[in-house]
């Protein structure tokens, strides 16, 4: 099909000022890309198409600078129902059910203003599952905050926290897990990356490609106002001293209304009246209608005027670029209008047709009947700009000689000290905040295991209960001294978090975190992690079904940390068999798997207790990865492990710790002969590992030993204190009150 000619050209608004090189600039388009529009269009814009140009082809819709690696990652798999294209993925968890999934970030206005930045990320990220026909069961976020000490950030924290949670607890969603760190590079430009996971009949998913000449597009939800404007472009700039005055591109949500919204298209769901549907996300009603024309290969016209407006005088850019919450763009079938309208207006929400499907592969939005854009779609997709930028990878630092970081000179000292720093501290004071228990299907606590787990209603009368592990991991440190291995290694702590519980990893959604990609190093630290990433996903047969990029993350030119955050999600059986982190019960053998060298480049122990971020980070071998994981599994499925924590920040004597105090057990524990350094075998970060509780601990090591997974029996659980024999014997209340003290006591202490 072929592009119609333009027919009517557009008209000029009253008050519309003239095109000049200093407005195109404002709306984040380079001079060429400006000539590129003027090429398509063979006119000058007007203001509504310049709007629209800038809005699609800004790096948060179009992913400009990041599309050319993105491709690199694997994205299939049988299990796969739908990959990266929609508006989140898709996989077959079995029993005709499907767990549609994704995360994005809402980076920039959760730092501008931090309680609605962070709720309409939350509102944003549950539309895009439930606009495919899911019930969300589950929210999960990945927090970055900049220094402790710096004045805002205890700010941002109460903002960020108490806006995850106003949103998720009022949809009743429950937020079962997550992460939050703490580093001086986030000082100017926190993360906040928000991720859903849903589910669907596999008979029963929508998508968004528009289909049918002359079929409605309706739209429903909340009013359109002012808030949110230019929303995608200032997403998609660096931060400076003027970015407090963005505030007005901020979005302002409305769970309550948002809940209506999710049972009404529910509702509608059930019929068979929906053609296609679209969430109104970064750019509003000019993504949502342009995307949806654009993938069924059709046009549309749409009468902006029929819009329902919360505000008076707003005009046709305004309502193009707003990017006010709780909308949807629907295609019906033709002749269900009414029968659709009763349902959004039961719910008590706004219901319009504003246009319908052409043949003309155009965009025709008109004004109380005059022409005031006409686009032609295809080349907006086929001639957007897409940069192969110049990249610089960095280099492997020279692996840290252990021999040369200091032992602790108190050993009792030094775990207080980690296990009370910011990032090893309980997180507890933020995550009582969510309701992590809504719905009653939380089967794993936040801090109770490695993944949190969420039972699944299954379709068949089944005597097991099926369960939904889910996670996020990144360690941003490891990304910035090497990023090929960060990457590596965030994919597979994410799978060894899965496999800890007792799940399988199915698949993973990715939120690429990092600074401008016009600075040769910066592409260079997102192309090292995307080969990384692509490396470890095609190993462990855990593909990527969807994410987001977030770009120019930047204040006055400081990057933040490189932080690829990894969502993922598997499936277990038969949660019966699930296990968690938490030691509870004492007599239970102590068993350590996998290979310890004692790895302490890029090492909380080295930051924390040394104040030096030096070295390489560990390295990743994802076949050791893949063999000792499915063995773990294996042991746990076959419910011969009490126990499970694998080993990351902090390494063997910090997940020691976690385990005793999250279960109120003690543990006493003896080095192997002929281990590495005291020091390093205890807080080294050797990939790979798991402690696991068991048993029968002889049995254990016998299987490992079978299946060439190295094992080591170190002691057993019992008692009030944590003892490593000749270093160390702490009693539980104290390391219980280090350990939750550090958050409260921030969060209350005066600014």
């Amino acid at each position: 099909m072929t592009v119609a000619a333009e027919k009517n050209p557009p008209v000029k608004l009253p008050n519309e000022p003239t095109i000049t090189p200093q407005i195109v600039a404002e709306h984040g388009l380079a001079p060429d890309e400006y000539e590129r529009l003027l090429k398509i269009m063979g006119r000058t814009p007007t203001m509504v198409e310049l709007g629209i140009f800038s809005a699609m082809w800004s790096e948060h819709c179009s992913y400009k600078s990041s599309k050319v690696w993105l491709k690199k990652l694997p994205t299939k798999a049988p299990w796969v129902i739908q990959g990266p294209g929609e508006n989140a993925g898709v996989i077959d968890i079995g029993d005709g059910q499907a767990a549609i999934f994704k995360m994005e970030s809402h980076n920039h206005p959760s730092y501008i203003e931090p309680y609605q930045g962070a709720a309409t990320g939350v509102g944003g990220i549950l539309r895009d599952v439930f606009t495919m026909g899911a019930r969300p069961v589950a929210n999960l976020n990945a927090l970055r905050f900049g220094d402790p000490a710096h004045p805002k950030t205890r700010h941002l924290v109460s903002g960020v926290v108490a806006g995850i949670a106003g949103y998720g607890n009022c949809m009743g969603i429950p937020t079962v897990g997550g992460e939050t760190n703490f580093h001086p590079a986030y000082n100017g430009n926190i993360l906040v990356n928000a991720m859903t996971v849903g589910i669907a009949p596999t008979d029963k998913i929508f998508y968004s490609a528009a289909a049918g000449l002359g079929n409605p597009m309706v739209y429903v939800g909340s009013k359109t106002g002012r808030d949110g404007i230019h929303g995608a472009t200032m997403s998609s700039t660096e931060f400076n001293e003027d970015s407090e005055s963005k505030r007005p591109t901020v979005q302002v949500g409305d769970p309550f209304v948002e809940k209506l919204l999710l049972e009404a298209c529910l509702e509608l769901m059930a019929t068979d009246a929906i053609v296609a549907i679209q969430d109104m996300g970064a750019a509003g009603l000019t993504s949502s209608s342009f995307e949806m024309a654009a993938k069924g290969g059709l046009g549309l016209e749409m009468a902006l005027d029929k819009v329902p407006m919360r505000e008076t005088g707003m005009n046709p850019y305004e309502l193009m670029l707003s990017e006010s919450q709780e909308r949807m763009l629907i295609v019906l079938k033709p002749g269900r209008e009414e029968m659709a309208r009763k349902i959004f207006e039961k719910w008590e929400l706004d219901f319009a047709v504003v246009g319908h499907l052409t043949d003309t592969e155009r965009m025709v939005l008109t004004w109380h009947g005059d022409v005031v854009a006409n686009i032609p779609i295809p080349p907006l997709v086929t001639e957007a700009p897409m940069y192969e930028r110049p990249w610089k990878l960095t280099e492997l630092p020279a692996e840290l000689d252990a021999a040369k970081v200091p032992a602790p000179k108190d050993w009792k000292a030094s775990l207080l000290k980690l296990m009370g720093s910011p990032d090893l501290a309980s997180k507890s004071w933020l995550w009582k905040q969510y309701d992590h228990l809504i719905m009653g299907n939380t089967a794993i606590r936040p801090q109770d295991g490695d993944a949190a787990l969420v039972r699944v209603a299954q379709r068949t009368k089944a005597l097991s209960h099926k369960g939904l592990a889910m996670t996020s991991d990144c360690t941003p440190r490891y990304v910035q001294a090497h990023p090929e291995t960060g990457g590596r290694q965030a994919v597979a702590e994410a799978w060894r978090n899965i496999t800890a519980v007792g799940a399988r990893p199915l698949a993973v959604t990715d939120n690429m975190n990092f600074g401008n990609p016009q600075k040769p190093e910066i592409m260079g630290q997102f192309a090292g992690a995307i080969m990384g990433m692509a490396e470890a996903c095609r190993v462990l047969d855990f593909p990527v079904v969807s994410g987001n990029v977030s770009l120019y993350n930047e204040t006055e030119g400081r990057p933040i940390l490189p932080t690829p955050t990894i969502g993922a999600v598997g499936v277990i059986d038969d949660i019966a068999t699930s296990v968690g982190s938490r030691l509870t019960k004492a007599g239970l053998s102590l068993v350590l798997l996998g290979e310890t060298k004692g790895w302490l480049g890029q090492s909380i122990y080295l930051r924390e207790l040394h104040g030096r971020e030096e070295g390489a980070p560990p390295p990743v071998d994802l076949k050791v990865e893949r063999r000792n994981g499915d063995f773990v599994r294996g042991e746990i499925v076959a419910r011969r492990v009490a126990a499970c924590h694998d080993l990351s920040d902090g390494g063997l004597l910090v997940a020691l710790a976690e385990m005793c105090v999250a279960g109120g057990t003690g543990a006493t524990i003896k080095l192997p002969a002929g281990s590495a350094a005291p020091h390093a075998y205890l807080y080294g970060e050797d990939q790979g590992r798991y402690l696991v509780a068991t048993a029968d601990g002889g049995a254990l090591v016998e299987a490992a030993k079978k299946a060439g997974v190295p094992a080591v029996q170190l002691g057993y659980s019992g008692g009030v204190e944590i003892a490593v024999e000749g270093l160390l014997a702490l009693s539980l209340a104290e390391l219980r009150a280090a350990h939750e003290a550090w958050l409260p006591n921030y969060m209350n202490s005066a600014a």
